[in-house]
């Protein structure tokens, strides 16, 4: 009996060592690409990674090209009109972490692309960027999902942004949106340099949103967690606040100011905007 077992103990240490050893064509830290062409019909690129660290760049090309450095395979597959973008890793899951430092991927997307794009990370790291402040990248809509990992959003211009977090750590840096909207349901979510319509959702977590200029009502709602929104001094808002529970609270000087234990409103400037903000537990901050 003791034979079998340590027979079969060698064969799977063997296994173990020849899939992080080797894949299939050779050593590990193999290069794999592959692309696929953008056409008028294409309507959405779809990112979807895990355990790898990722760059996306926008360059001066009519295709979606995708090039994996470590272990795994990386696919780029058209569906209608769908491009999506797909890492595959092999081995035993509790090994990742090791190889999440020696797998990057790079994914160029066409920086005149405009379309809609979807990005999902179970884990890892993403990092996309415009080229600069007065050269964003220009999108239709960016939806984000992130179950877990750390990414970096900075220098673009959507008409919608949609975010969803239920773990990890955002960084968003000079984006400006039509319409965004953001829900955290655990994790950190800092945004800076940010302009456009603001609906905000925190069940739990952390969202910081510093604003350039307030350009459209915003809603917030935390029904556990934290909110903190930092606005320009010469902000023009009317604030509307209820709390269930928890705390709100405004740094800005407010007319016709209402506070209570489940009420907070007043007018700063000319009250252009509103602001709403919804407490059932955690904390708003306005400053």
């Amino acid at each position: 009996m003791k034979r079998i077992l340590v027979i079969f103990l060698i064969i799977t240490g063997a296994y173990i060592a020849w899939n992080y050893i080797f894949d299939g064509s050779g050593v590990n830290f193999a290069q794999a690409e592959d692309a696929v062409k953008v056409t008028d019909q294409t309507k959405n690129i779809t990112i979807d990674v895990s355990s790898v660290e990722t760059m996306i760049v926008p360059e001066d090309r009519d295709d979606v090209r995708a090039e994996l450095k470590g272990k795994g395979t990386v696919k780029v597959d058209k569906h209608g009109n769908e491009i999506e973008v797909a890492v595959k890793r092999k081995g035993f899951f509790w090994f990742n972490w090791f190889e999440m430092e020696k797998t990057t991927l790079t994914v160029y997307i066409p920086e005149d692309y405009e379309k809609n794009m979807e990005i999902e990370l179970g884990s890892g790291e993403v990092v996309f960027k415009g080229h600069s402040v007065d050269s964003p990248m220009k999108l239709k809509e960016l939806a984000i999902d992130i179950g877990s990992g750390r990414m970096v959003l900075e220098n673009l211009d959507v008409e919608t942004y949609v975010h969803h977090s239920s773990s990890g750590e955002v960084e968003i840096n000079s984006v400006a949106a039509g319409s965004g909207s953001f829900e955290v349901s655990s994790g950190s979510v800092n945004v800076k340099n940010y302009s456009g319509k603001l609906d905000a959702d925190v069940s739990s977590g952390e969202l910081e949103i510093q604003m350039d200029s307030l350009r459209d009502d915003v809603d917030l709602n935390v029904s556990s967690g934290n909110i903190e929104l930092d606005l320009p001094d010469d902000t023009d808002f009317t604030l509307n606040g209820k709390i269930s529970s928890g705390d709100l609270s405004s740094d800005f000087p407010l007319e016709n100011k209402e506070e209570t234990d489940n009420r907070l409103s007043g007018k700063h400037g000319s009250g252009k905007y509103k602001i709403n903000a919804d407490v059932s537990s955690g904390n708003i901050e306005i400053f």
